[in-house]
């Protein structure tokens, strides 16, 4: 989730295990034993192999492209397999992935794509249309490989492969996301062997068949995800030898390796850091508009799609102007210059204002200013007075006293929490802060009151407004669901489904910015920032790299694998990055301090991770 989450998203998705730092670095330890974080005796004897080393956070949630929600799985997952079209890098329109044409007939309701005859799985089989028509229509047809994009194929009535190079989808409605189906095609002669698609992580087995610019090569929980290029691709091979990803849980540790040459990217830097790295030898610092939003989430009421309500969300959050009330009482301004010192723009709509065909702003006489007055004047009405110890209670004479759920590894959250105790309990509430690692849990189990929420969006915007529709929640109180904060509203829906229907580029634009305007008044979400996207890397070890948007985009967590696909190693970085420096760091003993720890368990969590949930 992924927040998470993620259009998907952030999702995002935002929310979800990671273990303690000491000192420089997390050191990771199974059954007291010190397990090298990226293989660093392996790659010592590569003789000098170029490994491109990306330092992450976010734990996986699963492998499965079917199952995956987070930033980090799905970001894998672009690498791995191809989905019929990519989106350009240099403003997002659609072009050919695994699909090099594609044309709908005149009722829209008819899509034909021409799948390329030069795609080969690593295995050395050949990439076809069959492959593509058995992947919808295992989603169409198995609820456990519809989990994590279920949305893309809710309108699909029949897909079928006629020949290896044409692809049929019939719909039973137009859907205007035909040429965004943010879905990874996978090869049917190793997936129709799966048993339970709800339960298959597909982490057992390496090398990973995949069609993508790399191969999934190995992985371990909270370790490492390592890939190697395709040589077959058929855009071209990546240019280094090795793609890493390590885990890092502390983000000072992971700059701090930087540093010292020993990752080559990092992500979602504090102001702090970007400061201090932009006097640092060969460091790039990237600051750039972001993809993502950063928002205050309510609990509406946990519910399932059979009717059953579930979880202890408090009930003074179902009234309308409790919401609206503690909307009032946050200052964005503030969190802007204090929290994100200027490396984010205040919020405002659901969709950021690097999508500028998609973001909304309230207007003025809509939008909820920071007016602490009119929020306790709000709970006045509410039947929330205050008492004579200055606590808010209700008409049954409980305070009104409320909890809120962050992730302990986001110094963003921590902070922000600190502002909304000041502002909150200014007006008399009292408010709990949990802040823990796995947010998964007690988020889908709808044991909050509030959280702090986010998603990485997509050029199209269908994903993150589906997971506000009443199908996106869990079926029943045990199933897991697409939603985000279990939204159920049958205005939003209506609107939902006539963006999708509708082809017409300015139309559905207007349609989705009166999703947004609905999504504001109903109060379930403020959106508090839009956090830059700021990150680095090292120069000795990348000499290039391409960002989405190129004129100023990101690096990490892109639609697509043009980041990592482009870069372009720097002369003579081979010692640093397949030497045992950058590629070869032992997360086992650094500066003579050891941690011990269990390893976390694997969850099929969502989107809500932090600052790297899925989109």
């Amino acid at each position: 989730m992924a927040r998470t989450v993620p259009s998907r998203k952030t999702v995002r998705p935002w929310r979800p295990g990671r273990l303690s730092a000491v000192g420089a670095v997390a050191l990771v330890l199974a059954a007291g034993a010190v397990v090298p974080a990226q293989g660093a005796a392996a790659d010592d004897a590569k003789g000098g192999q170029r490994v491109l080393t990306v330092a992450v956070s976010q734990s996986v949630d699963s492998l499965s492209p079917f199952l995956a929600q987070r930033v980090i799985s799905s970001s894998v997952h672009r690498l791995m397999y191809e989905y019929l079209t990519n989106y350009d890098p240099k403003d997002g329109h659609a072009v050919p992935g695994l699909a090099t044409s594609w044309k709908a007939s005149p009722s829209k309701l008819t899509w034909t794509y021409t799948i390329r005859k030069d795609s080969k799985w690593s295995d050395g089989q050949r990439t076809t249309a069959d492959d593509a028509a058995w992947t919808f229509n295992k989603m169409m047809n198995d609820k456990g490989a519809a989990t994590a994009n279920g949305s893309f194929i809710a309108n699909f009535k029949k897909v079928t492969a006629p020949d290896p190079t044409t692809l049929v989808i019939e719909l039973s409605k137009p859907q205007a996301t035909m040429t965004a189906l943010d879905v990874p095609i996978v090869p049917r002669h190793v997936w129709e062997k799966v048993g339970d698609f709800s339960k298959f992580n597909n982490d057992q087995a390496f090398p990973v068949v995949g069609n993508g610019p790399f191969v999934l090569t190995d992985y371990k929980v909270d370790q490492y995800i390592k890939l190697k290029p395709n040589k077959s691709f058929w855009r071209g091979a990546p240019k280094f030898d090795e793609l890493v990803f390590t885990y890092y849980k502390d983000n000072d540790a992971a700059v701090a390796a930087l540093q010292k040459g020993e990752v080559s990217f990092v992500s979602n830097l504090s102001p702090a850091q970007a400061s201090s790295l932009k006097s640092t030898p060969h460091v790039k610092v990237n600051d750039a508009p972001g993809r993502r939003f950063f928002a205050l989430a309510t609990n509406p009421g946990a519910q399932s799609r059979d009717g059953k309500r579930f979880g202890d969300g408090n009930p003074a959050l179902l009234d309308p102007k409790v919401r609206r009330a503690l909307f009032a009482a946050v200052d964005r301004k503030a969190l802007v210059d204090k929290v994100f010192q200027g490396h984010a723009a205040e919020g405002e709509g659901y969709i950021p204002p690097r999508f500028a065909d998609y973001f909304w702003k309230p207007a003025p006489e809509q939008k909820i200013a920071y007016d602490p007055a009119k929020a306790a004047a709000l709970l006045d009405e509410a039947g929330y007075r205050t008492g004579p110890d200055g606590k808010r209670v209700g008409k049954d004479g409980k305070p009104l006293d409320l909890r809120l759920l962050c992730h302990a590894i986001d110094p963003n959250d921590k902070a922000v929490s600190k502002y909304l105790q000041e502002w909150w309990g200014k007006l008399g509430i009292g408010l709990e802060v949990g802040c823990v690692d796995n947010v998964t849990d007690p988020w889908t189990a709808g044991e909050f009151d509030l959280a702090l929420d986010g998603y990485s969006v997509n050029p199209d915007p269908d994903y993150v407004l589906s997971i506000h529709t009443c199908a996106a929640l869990p079926a029943t109180p045990k199933a897991t669901g697409q939603t985000d904060d279990f939204i159920c509203d049958r205005r939003f829906d209506e609107l939902y489904a006539r963006q999708l229907a509708e082809y017409d580029t300015a139309k559905r634009a207007d349609l989705v910015k009166q999703m947004e305007s609905r999504l504001y008044d109903t109060g379930y979400m403020n959106v508090m920032a839009y956090p830059n996207a700021v990150e680095a890397y090292r120069t000795d070890q990348i000499e290039s790299i391409t960002t989405m948007p190129e004129a100023a985009g990101n690096i990490y967590g892109q639609d697509g694998y043009w980041s990592w696909w482009s870069a372009v190693p720097a002369a003579g970085s081979a010692a640093k990055s397949g030497g045992g420096s950058s590629a070869g760091v032992v997360l086992g003993i650094v500066a003579g301090a050891i941690v011990l720890a269990g390893l976390a368990s694997f969850l099929v969590l969502r989107r809500r991770a932090g600052a790297d949930d899925r989109e």
